[in-house]
């Protein structure tokens, strides 16, 4: 029944993406087709039924990615990231890393004290960041936990927003706070707010400060300057770990401003201890349209080079 899904919504999608027609009898399935289909198909369903072994649910998203895999001939890979927890929320929810992307971005926090998480809308970047941040706190590896994302206008302007500052940059920083009710539940959240073990502000409000012995995540860091991202990585101290993760095709700077994340890529890159992880599209964890959006807006980046104000072919 796992395996099939609602109304054999899982079958139907493994028939209509591999032109084969699969048909139960008791225990047994039997595939149809041609014969490189029905092998791609039962390798796809060898592949399922490990997932299912190791008490992953069957989704849209998951079937679409072992299939990708199986068509490079990387299916193998699948086993790597059945097994490791990255943290179990207070409802018992298990979170784990659902593609290879997402295996390699884990184990560059554990291995490195900066990580640039660089990718897509729904490859994960912030969630598992935050996810390692409260796993470290768990363990003892930090004290505290600072996340923190630049207040930049994305077509809205924040003195037309009702309230004080606080007020104004809360809603940039929302997602964040979701995040953080998922995994710790609203009462423990507030219990480490106000203890200071868990602090959410602007970017700016780094300036100035040295930061030792925490998990700092930079979220939405393509909406940094170059001189923001300068500061933000200087105000690293002893014991700590930082995670920088942004989406270099959505910055919403105005268009004499470069950002730090694009710079730092070159200023960076091959300093021992910081790693750069690069997620893609196949690395996204959303609606399965999501995957079908970003790769038919960077196809049109690509013919237009990225000028928006290119009217498209009808």
């Amino acid at each position: 029944m796992a395996l099939f899904g609602k109304f054999d919504e899982n079958i139907k999608m493994i028939e209509e993406s591999l032109n084969v027609q699969v048909t139960a009898r008791g225990n047994e399935l039997k595939v149809k087709g041609q014969d490189e289909a029905v092998d791609a198909a039962c390798k796809l369903i060898y592949r399922l039924l490990e997932m299912l072994e190791h008490g992953e649910m069957i989704t849209p998203q998951n079937i679409m990615y072992v299939m990708n895999l199986i068509n490079v001939g990387e299916e193998e890979k699948i086993k790597s990231i059945l097994s490791d927890v990255v943290l179990i929320t207070f409802r018992g929810k298990h979170i784990k890393c659902k593609t290879i992307g997402q295996k390699n971005y884990v184990n560059a926090i554990k291995n490195n004290d900066i990580v640039f998480g660089i990718g897509p809308a729904g490859t994960g970047k912030t969630y598992l960041a935050m996810a390692m941040a409260i796993a470290a706190f768990k363990n003892r590896e930090v004290n505290r936990i600072i996340l923190t994302r630049p207040a930049v206008e994305a077509g809205e302007k924040l003195g037309f927003l009702p309230g004080d500052l606080q007020d104004k940059v809360d809603p940039y920083l929302r997602p964040l706070y979701d995040a953080l009710h998922d995994m710790l539940g609203y009462d423990t959240f507030n219990k480490y707010i106000e203890k200071g073990l868990i602090e959410v502000a602007p970017l700016a409000y780094m300036r100035g400060r040295t930061l030792d012995d925490a998990f700092i995540i930079l979220d939405e860091a393509q909406n940094t300057t170059p001189e923001q991202m300068k500061m933000f990585l200087t105000r690293i101290g002893f014991g700590s770990k930082a995670v920088i993760t942004g989406d270099v095709t959505q910055i919403d700077l105005p268009k004499d401003k470069e950002s730090g994340l694009v710079t730092v890529m070159d200023i960076l890159e091959g300093i021992k201890g910081i790693s750069f992880v690069y997620l893609t599209e196949r690395d996204v964890v959303r609606h399965p349209l999501v995957q079908k959006i970003i790769q038919a807006y960077n196809e049109y980046d690509k013919r237009n080079k990225g000028n928006y104000s290119v009217k498209a072919n009808r």
